[in-house]
């Protein structure tokens, strides 16, 4: 950018992603009535485009394409074109993105769309290079081919946007419901299991992503069906993701995703929501196996969100950057050289534990990263090095822990990749859930007063009057909230009462729903839209359930219900489930392991569940019954601590559940059934015991 670029309209907003294109020579709009209104009176396509910050693909089409003048000449002469951040507006991105999909086979970001003055797509794609190269065709040829069609066939252009339309919407309509039970757990395992990689663990072949929710459904297949192959899927991902270089060996946290079959070379940028969805899944496999291994690495990327990712207010923020210095992966990229110099007499050690070459750790196919760099990454353990190098493994293990040390400090100094800091209510809410679960597992009161500040900043900056709102950047809130801000945000409050057992959570929880209830349910078929009935009217109103990067909220939306029936009693939350379930039906009978965490919810259903009711005079942070339970993996289970009345203002069935011969009590229950109050915590584990092996 010269020191003469002129700014567009595009410098007063707040998104991160939008203000990087601000001084694009395109004279790009924000999405809105002012864009639309110009494309009308001006007779000319919308030129959309779709992206995020640390897209490094958006990047690349900025570079080549939006920064050029002569590119920007063409856009500007025959187009409005729109930029959209598709984090701070997901309603919009996931109705073009469908259109990508049913146009082209597939989609992605950068996403590329050309659509009518009334918003009505006719073109699709991703990303487009300058140039035509190979059998991808450049924006200096796709331009003027798209601008001579709409002056030549503008009406068949329209009619077949509005066909396009109307199969969008016929899509959204009930299909026949197919009745479900306890075989599609079954089912969708096997979908799981064939899609897993027996050589280098995780899914697929390349990219691979972590796909949490397929573990956290694993875990639970394996608590049912007690199939050995299920752990295992589970625990070798897991491993291998904490060996390799998806991992950040030194300050935590996980990349996006790798773009190798062996876990080692990441897409750089880490995801806020990744952190969430990898911190219950690693969470949850200590809860099975106690793997130390498993908590480290939880902590560790715990502590990195609360290091990096958390404003001064407590909000989180949701992304840092693949690039820095325009390289990317350069911030986490060694040379050999380095770590000599560096680590000094250490330097031995830590070359042969985290994998270190001279050539390079890596092959640079693609050529945009560091030649001859490393990637750090575990290939041997901790007792291979140290017989190698005829050392204690304690010893070794303090020099690869002071070597980490020095290397993170060393790094700090480097130039950081770019941060994404607006705060979003649905990735927010992800992240509480995360801090609060891991901080009553490992009774970690640091871990529940970051959720609780976190909750608190998003319950009183993003608050509206119609509800809530969807994003926090640069001190504005803005947007509407949608499904999955209510959803995740909902999920946050149930793991914060289940962390702290304040009844305001509960109270929350139930709001949230009523929310989703008045404004967001489709009462006449069952599911949740994407948006409001009050809220903008897009070409398409959406219901999505596929689980993808994060859980749909849909999926969410299942599992909070079904919690909210065992921990209320309100029963209406299961008939609104079951209209959920007959709604996505036929799609879920189609393909379960695609929904993943929707099959969770339905483990939760099909399978037993118990709840458990402490009532005390003490606090619950001082109860031998709560610490009793913290260690415990029962995913289809709740826990209610009652010291006093007021939680029975939103569970009415506790009013007779009371301290019994004045010491706390333990009624352990399943489907609101429960067996005869108990007085010590070896009485509630064997009521326990019991309750999971009756399968009735």
């Amino acid at each position: 950018m010269s020191e003469k670029a002129k700014s567009n309209r595009l410098i007063h907003e707040k998104s991160p992603y939008l203000l990087q294109h601000a001084y694009n020579p395109v004279d790009w709009f924000p999405w809105g009535e002012e864009a639309f209104a110009a494309a009308k009176e001006q007779n000319k396509p919308i030129f959309l485009s779709i992206g995020y910050s640390t897209c490094h693909w958006c990047h690349v089409m900025e570079h080549e394409s939006f920064e050029d003048a002569e590119i920007a000449e063409m856009m500007n002469e025959a187009f409005i074109n729109i930029k959209v951040d598709r984090e701070e507006r997901p309603d919009i991105d996931s109705v073009y993105m469908q259109v990508c999909q049913m146009m082209t086979g597939t989609g992605g970001w950068p996403m590329t769309i050309i659509m009518t003055p009334e918003q009505k797509p006719f073109f699709a794609g991703t990303y487009f290079p300058k140039e035509s190269v190979m059998n991808r065709i450049g924006m200096m040829e796709l331009l003027p081919k798209v601008a001579l069609a709409w002056m030549e066939q503008q009406k068949n252009i329209e009619a077949n946007a509005d066909d396009l339309i109307q199969k969008m919407q016929k899509m959204e309509e009930r299909e026949s419901i197919v009745p479900m039970n306890k075989k599609i757990l079954d089912r969708a395992f096997d979908g799981i299991d064939n899609l897993f990689d027996p050589k280098h663990a995780g899914f697929g072949i390349k990219p691979k992503f972590p796909v949490p929710h397929n573990l956290l459904y694993s875990l639970r297949y394996n608590r049912s069906t007690e199939k050995e192959t299920a752990l295992k899927i589970t625990t070798e991902s897991l491993d291998r993701m904490a060996k390799g270089g998806i991992y950040d060996h030194l300050g935590g946290g996980f990349a996006r995703y790798s773009t190798d079959r062996e876990w080692l070379v990441p897409h750089f940028e880490k995801m806020l929501y990744d952190q969430a969805m990898l911190t219950h899944a690693y969470l949850e496999a200590y809860l099975v196996t106690k793997d130390d291994n498993y908590k480290r690495i939880v902590e560790e990327t715990l502590n990195y969100v609360k290091r990096d990712m958390t404003s001064p207010e407590g909000g989180f923020y949701s992304a840092e950057d693949a690039d820095s210095e325009g390289v990317e992966g350069k911030f986490y990229i060694w040379q050999y050289e380095e770590i000599e110099q560096l680590l000094g007499g250490n330097a031995k050690y830590a070359i042969d534990y985290f994998n270190i070459k001279e050539e390079g750790n890596y092959e640079n196919a693609a050529g945009h990263m560091p030649e001859k760099g490393n990637i750090l990454h575990l290939t041997a353990s901790l007792k291979e090095v140290a017989e190698k190098h005829d050392i204690e493994e304690a010893e070794l293990s303090n020099i690869i822990a002071e070597c980490k040390e020095i290397l993170f400090e060393a790094r700090e100094k480097k130039v950081r990749p770019g941060k994404d800091d607006k705060i979003l209510m649905d990735w927010n809410g992800l992240m509480i859930s995360a801090f609060a679960k891991a901080g009553f597992v490992f009774k970690n009161s640091e871990y529940i007063s970051i959720a609780e500040k976190a909750y608190k900043f998003i319950s009183e900056k993003l608050k509206s009057q119609q509800g809530m709102l969807h994003r926090y950047a640069k001190g504005e809130a803005k947007i509407d909230a949608m499904l999955d801000d209510y959803a995740f945000f909902t999920w946050a409050a149930i793991e914060l009462y289940g962390a702290t057992f304040k009844h305001q959570y509960i109270k929350d929880a139930i709001e949230m729903m009523d929310m989703l209830e008045n404004h967001f349910e489709d009462k006449e078929q069952g599911g949740y839209y994407n948006t409001a009935d009050f809220g903008e009217q897009l070409i398409n109103r959406m219901k999505e359930l596929y689980d993808g990067a994060v859980p749909s909220g849909n999926s969410v939306a299942l599992m909070n219900l079904v919690r909210l029936s065992k921990i209320t009693g309100n029963t209406e939350y299961d008939v609104t489930a079951q209209k959920l379930i007959d709604f996505f039906s036929s799609k879920v009978d189609q393909y379960p392991s695609i929904y993943a965490y929707f099959e969770c919810a339905l483990d939760y259903i099909y399978n037993p569940a118990v709840e458990i009711v402490i009532t005390s005079k003490d606090k619950p942070e001082n109860s031998e019954f709560i610490d009793a339970l913290r260690n415990v993996y029962m995913p289809n289970a709740v826990v209610i601590y009652k010291q006093n009345e007021a939680i029975d203002l939103y569970a009415s069935y506790l009013k007779n559940m009371k301290i019994a011969e004045g010491e706390t009590t333990a009624y352990v229950c399943k489907n609101y059934a429960c067996q005869m109050p108990v007085n010590t915590v070896e009485d509630m584990k064997n009521l326990l015991v019991m309750a999971e092996m009756r399968k009735d």
